[in-house]
């Protein structure tokens, strides 16, 4: 079969990450990049039906496109949650199928899916039965010591024929006893070459990549062979790596956007968040890679990582913490 690569709009994203792509970490790479496709962390079924749905679900109308990834295994609360997603204005709902953690298997859900694909696809189809918006898939390319192409072709055939045609494939295998989530993170070996067999062996589907990817060049080569990429600890320690992906994956003008415009963006964000009576660490701490690599960055972060100042809510922390990048780099 031929592989056709479709323009996505996922052509770059941000990896659902927990306890780090809240709203106010992707307001912040909002204001660096306007296209890059957004992932709120998992948020599990029980959370949303029994839960804050608020707290859950609130973001920020500028964060747009921005999809929520749900945690669940019952078909008719997934639907419920993928209700509740449409009516609260996300543009896609995503399905966990990769988380290797402990907990997670202990709540039937994540890696532990793939074992399942029957009951997946049913839960594909609830969802996609309620809601307009997108239904997708993350998932691994194995779980233990299953190794061979064969099972993630055929997880991903039986979901596609439940009516999902997005797939974003970690190219990792997940290892359910013995590894913890970071562990699986670096430890099972990186295989690129299964999600492009993906691609190629459903040329209709939307097949994204996921894993290890450190720089808009190694996205640019992978787009030679899949639809889209997604990047995960890189764009959180590295933030600025968003500043071109506007112009050089979505056709947008070169960016004049600055640093310095970034940060002004986030105090303005942070005196509304304060009036509202939220903390002002919980935006700050997405923001201390923002200056990775240049003269003065350990002072910044320091300045933005001051604790008595943050509880106090001390906006002008912002204007010290750009003065010591000033200092630094003019020495």
């Amino acid at each position: 079969m031929t592989s056709t690569l479709r323009p996505s709009p996922r052509r770059i994203s941000v990896a659902p990450m927990m306890d780090w792509t809240d709203r106010h970490c992707r307001y912040f790479h909002r204001l660096i990049s306007r296209h890059t496709w957004l992932y709120t962390e998992m948020v599990t079924t029980g959370a949303l039906l029994h839960g804050d749905v608020p707290r859950h679900l609130d973001f920020n109308d500028q964060e747009h496109p921005v999809a929520l990834q749900l945690g669940g295994s019952e078909p008719s609360d997934l639907a419920k949650c993928a209700t509740l997603a449409e009516q609260w204005g996300y543009d896609e709902v995503n399905l966990n199928c990769g988380c290797p953690s402990e907990r997670v298997q202990r709540g039937a859900f994540g890696a532990c899916l793939m074992a399942e694909p029957k009951l997946v696809a049913d839960c594909v189809k609830a969802m996609r039965d309620v809601v307009s918006i997108p239904v997708t898939v993350k998932h691994r390319i194995g779980i233990d010591d299953v190794s061979e192409y064969g099972f993630v072709r055929d997880f991903v055939g039986t979901i596609a024929d439940a009516g999902c045609d997005v797939f974003i494939v970690h190219a990792r295998n997940a290892i359910l006893k013995g590894l913890s989530p970071k562990e699986n993170r670096e430890i099972p070996p990186l295989k690129y070459e299964f999600a492009y067999q993906l691609k190629r062996d459903f040329p209709a589907l939307e097949i994204s990549i996921n894993g290890g990817i450190q720089s808009l060049d190694e996205a640019e080569e992978h787009l030679k062979h899949v639809d889209g990429v997604m990047l995960g600890r890189e764009a959180y320690h590295n933030p600025w790596v968003l500043a071109d992906v506007d112009h050089r994956f979505y056709g947008a003008a070169v960016s004049t956007l600055t640093r310095s415009d970034i940060e002004a963006g986030m105090a303005d964000y942070a005196a509304k968040e304060l009036a509202a009576g939220h903390y002002l660490g919980a935006l700050t701490r997405h923001m201390l890679g923002l200056h990775k690599g240049e003269a003065g960055a350990r002072g910044w972060r320091r300045t933005l990582s001051d604790s008595k100042r943050l509880s106090k809510g001390d906006l002008s922390i912002f204007d010290e913490a750009r003065r010591y990048l000033t200092d630094e780099v003019a020495a």
